[in-house]
């Protein structure tokens, strides 16, 4: 990986049309993306949804790229590839949707603004992303100094069903 790229690592969820679709198709254009190698992607994931339970539930998966751009510039690009899939945001929080991608880590910023939170907010408590992290990048150290491999064996993985690939 040239020293100008950063990696990244990207949430992916899908709980609306055809999730499993959804969430494969985003991975094609992610890796299609200028300036964004894809360099692995977790299994699917089926997980039960946060927040209302009156909504299907999700398919889940994580991807680790390489990128010139900055983090700012990344979450541009993913809201675009979120648009191109029918994403409609909505003031509803953990509402259903064609396509939710999440800058879940990138590099070892750390940023709090009103558009972009890295670490993700919420990331070491959510299964169904800690899960799928660890399945690509075992040895990766969070920012709080835990190994996420450590972690996801605490977390309770049976609210998680990995996807068998076709």
């Amino acid at each position: 990986m040239p020293s100008d790229n950063h990696r990244a690592f990207i949430g992916i969820g899908s709980n609306q049309g055809d999730p499993v679709f959804q969430v494969r198709s985003a991975i094609k254009a992610i890796a299609q993306a200028a300036d964004i190698s894809l360099e692995q992607t977790s299994s699917l994931y089926l997980s039960p949804p946060m927040g209302p339970s009156d909504q299907p539930n999700y398919v889940n998966a994580v991807a680790m790229i390489s990128t010139s751009h900055d983090s700012f510039q990344l979450l541009t690009c993913l809201q675009g590839i979120e648009r191109d899939h029918g994403r409609i945001r909505s003031i509803k929080r953990w509402g259903p949707r064609t396509l939710d991608l999440d800058i879940l880590l990138f590099g070892t910023e750390s940023i709090d603004t009103e558009t972009l939170r890295i670490p993700h907010e919420g990331l070491t408590e959510r299964p169904f992303v800690v899960v799928p992290l660890s399945e690509i990048a075992p040895d990766l150290t969070l920012p709080n100094g835990e190994c996420v491999s450590d972690l996801a064996a605490r977390m309770q993985s049976q609210t998680l069903t990995r996807l068998r690939e076709d």
